[in-house]
């Protein structure tokens, strides 16, 4: 860590996290980083702040991805500290609940392939109000996936209702694209489990979106230390203007 005296230039910040100097000035002006303060001659100084701000950024990078992380930022940085650290929980609860999402859709691969075709059961039906509810995603998403051929729910007095098949495949539709498989690809698994009765794809995809969640949460443990500087320095007096408000104060 510098010398809280210290000015820094863009070089010299950039090597402190492995950054070049101008990816040190762009997240300057996508907002991530508070304005640096410029020399006469207009070059930019930064201080040991901005060494924080900046390891926070790298650490949230590595754990949820650059693009969220540099909208993240910005809101952590600029919010009422108590908003900033509820944010931080809800990116440990996030994982979690996509977690339990892709451990339900593997669980529901055995009902797809395991139960016989029995005559449908109204009361073992969801409507689609109470599956969007289960999945956590909104009704049109589930009417958006039924446009692109994933599902396939019968109709009930022009009503949709999901059996447990479909319900199955509504789940491994639901985990499969929070993690960014493409409709070809969660067409042609849907595919191999209607026409086939296997999992082997299914379960690779799922297995390798668990894998990908645990190596998201390890990173956001190791992003722990960076975080907790960061909010930490917010909540010192004498920071830096740009770099969060201060708590309000209650009334005299």
């Amino acid at each position: 860590m510098p010398n809280p005296t210290e000015r820094l230039t863009s070089t010299a910040l950039g090597r402190l996290v492995g950054y070049s100097p101008q990816q040190v000035r762009d997240l300057e002006r996508l907002g991530v980083l508070p304005p640096a303060a410029r020399d006469p001659n207009g070059y930019r100084r930064w201080t040991k702040e901005h060494v924080v701000v900046l390891r926070a950024y790298r650490a949230l990078a590595a754990a949820i991805g650059p693009e969220p992380a540099r909208r993240l930022l910005p809101v952590l940085r600029t919010s009422p500290l108590a908003e900033a650290a509820g944010q931080v929980d809800e990116l440990h609860a996030s994982l979690a609940r996509e977690r339990a999402r892709v451990v339900e859709a593997l669980r529901g691969l055995a009902v797809v392939v395991g139960e016989p075709d029995l005559p449908a059961v109204e009361g073992d039906a969801m409507t689609i109000g109470e599956l969007a509810q289960a999945l956590d995603v909104r009704p049109s998403a589930l009417r958006h996936w039924e446009r692109a051929g994933l599902l396939a729910p019968r109709r009930a007095a022009a009503a949709r209702r999901y059996d447990p098949p479909a319900v199955a495949a509504a789940r491994v539709v639901a985990a499969l694209r929070s993690g960014g498989y493409p409709v070809p690809t969660i067409a042609r698994v849907l595919d191999e489990l209607a026409r086939h009765r296997t999992t082997r794809d299914a379960q690779d995809l799922l297995d390798a979106r668990l894998s990908d969640l645990a190596r998201r949460s390890l990173a956001l443990l190791e992003a722990a230390a960076a975080l907790h500087a960061f909010l930490s320095a917010r909540a010192e007096p004498g920071r830096r203007p740009g770099e969060g408000s201060a708590e309000p104060r209650p009334p005299a």
